[in-house]
């Protein structure tokens, strides 16, 4: 991965040049950006200007043989945490039993959300991926080594906010006094989860979400679709790459076909597809879960702009355009309010592992009652 490959951000990309080109390179560094953004992407391109012995004033040049070991993931330099769980296959939740699938994972694509890795590496259920504190504990032992090529040991924790409380307070004693020659590079999209010890320690490298006009014309060249649907799929991302480049590749939009179908349920008064939509909520992967709850307060922001003649603000491909013109003329403002405020306050649950059916099945009757409630 170099800066040429990723859309935009040329302000990000020449900050970090110019930081490894006069040797001003903080120990430790956040990358924050959107879910699915060019946060990834760009700590992988950075390291790869960093390890560069033929780099030019802008990117690395891809060929040297530390950029093709970067490409294929082997760097022996480049040490990778990120969240695990227990699978069928693998019963050691430590990053190093995961490598092969990790280094096929972003070769794929370095604009990833956790959803994906967790279906990537055969995650089942409600299982929800994390950094265990035995893998922080290691780190000591893999930091402790001098680097073999490069100048720097670069340590990529990506997802840190899967921390527990534990790992993270290991991690805060490596971050506090690390060898000279190590860096530790944190890959994040929601930083206000992460220990306030731990933000106070990193430098912050804000990689924003990719402009519009930047993430069309990086959708035309990679899915080969035309202008006009690459311009509506990037409006309608609002910076998630990864997402992007799914409605570009696919017309099944299955979260949209998802909560039409629910919305068209509670809108029937069909309580028996209710309980069945509930009981295949509790199927669902608990990130794809949280998604989906997502992806309802985005609709209903998009129909609130509707009824309040802001029409010019809403960001939804044709298709979802359409079901939000009807769906906002049996909506008020008070009933939005209402349904995103009980919305929000399950996805709260489902972070502290509520049970998936019983809570859904509550906000399907909840949101049932908001509905069919005679308008003030």
């Amino acid at each position: 991965m170099r800066f040429q490959d990723i859309p935009g951000l040329l302000k990000t990309k020449k900050t970090l040049s110019l930081a490894v080109q006069n040797q001003h390179i903080a120990h430790a560094q956040l990358f924050v950006g959107p879910p699915g953004g060019a946060q990834l992407a760009m700590a992988h391109a950075f390291v790869s200007y960093l390890f560069c012995t033929n780099r030019s004033e802008t990117d690395s040049c891809g060929v040297c043989p530390s950029c093709q070991k970067l490409q294929r993931g082997v760097h022996p330099d480049l040490v990778y945490v990120y969240p695990t769980v227990i699978t069928k296959k693998i019963k050691d939740a430590e990053s190093d039993a995961f490598l092969p699938d990790w280094r096929k994972f972003i070769q794929e694509s370095y604009f990833r959300t956790l959803p994906e890795w967790l279906g990537y590496m055969g995650a089942e259920g409600n299982r929800q991926g994390n950094i265990p504190v035995e893998e922080t504990r290691k780190l000591v032992q893999k930091i402790s080594l001098k680097p073999f090529e490069a100048p720097f040991k670069v340590v990529m924790l990506w997802n840190p906010e899967t921390l527990n409380a534990s790992a993270g307070n290991a991690l805060l004693k490596t971050l506090e006094e690390p060898p000279s020659s190590t860096l530790f590079i944190l890959v994040c999209a929601e930083p206000d989860k992460l220990l306030t010890t731990i933000l106070s320690r990193t430098q912050r490298v804000s990689v924003g979400a990719v402009d519009v006009e930047d993430l069309a014309d990086y959708l035309v060249q990679k899915a080969s679709i035309d202008t006009e649907k690459a311009h509506q799929i990037a409006v309608n991302c609002e910076g998630n790459i990864s997402e992007a480049l799914e409605k570009s590749n696919s017309d099944n939009l299955s979260t949209t076909t998802w909560f039409a179908e629910w919305m068209r349920a509670i809108y029937a008064r069909n309580l028996s597809k209710l309980v069945q939509l509930a009981d295949q909520f509790d199927g669902l992967a608990k990130e794809n879960q949280k998604g989906i709850l997502s992806y309802s307060l985005h609709i209903f922001r998009q129909c609130l702009y509707q009824i309040s003649d802001a029409s010019n603000l809403i960001k939804s491909l044709e298709k979802e355009k359409a079901f939000v013109d009807n769906f906002s003329k049996t909506l008020s403002t008070d009933k939005i309010a209402a349904m995103t405020e009980k919305i929000s306050e399950v996805h709260y649950h489902l972070e502290r592992n509520a049970r998936a059916k019983m809570v859904h099945l509550d906000l399907s009757l909840y949101l049932l009652r908001v509905f069919h409630a005679k308008n003030s």
